[in-house]
């Protein structure tokens, strides 16, 4: 007997729609490396991409928990001696929510070719329209990653 392996020409990628209005950012950008990685499916394979899009709305309504989002900083680098920046994710969020989100997922993918191929599949929006209705997304819910409020 031996073990099927998928080949990339025979994978079905569906299309799904997170809401991330008052999701916690971790906690949506783990569920969402899984959905792009393809973890979710049976036919999962680490070595080829098996992983759906995914379409993220309403970035800027993302929260962190307990003052993460001051404390918390993003960092690049330039490449030259001296050349590291910083900022909160308070301030990216404010400014550009979409690269906020985008940039944590990233950090949960491969770092390899296959991570960006993988990446490629997420698109971003800070407001609740995006241009993919054609593609029919599915709406998809992760109660877990909703953050608690002080009714709960």
């Amino acid at each position: 007997m031996t073990t099927y392996t998928p080949k990339a020409g025979e994978v079905e990628r569906a299309w799904h729609v997170v809401d991330a209005d008052g999701m916690v950012l971790g906690r949506l950008a783990t569920e969402v490396a899984t959905l792009l990685r393809g973890k979710h499916k049976p036919t999962y394979t680490p070595n080829i991409d098996t992983g759906d899009h995914v379409i993220i709305i309403n970035a800027e309504k993302v929260v962190l928990t307990s003052g993460k989002a001051e404390r918390k900083m993003v960092y690049r680098h330039s490449g030259f001696p001296g050349g590291i920046k910083s900022r909160s994710y308070a301030d990216m969020l404010a400014d550009v929510p979409a690269e906020a989100v985008r940039k944590t997922v990233k950090g949960m993918l491969p770092k390899t070719r296959l991570g960006n191929a993988q990446i490629n599949k997420l698109k971003v929006y800070a407001g609740p329209a995006h241009p993919h209705e054609s593609q029919k997304p599915q709406p998809i819910v992760f109660e877990h990653a909703r953050a608690r409020t002080q009714n709960d």
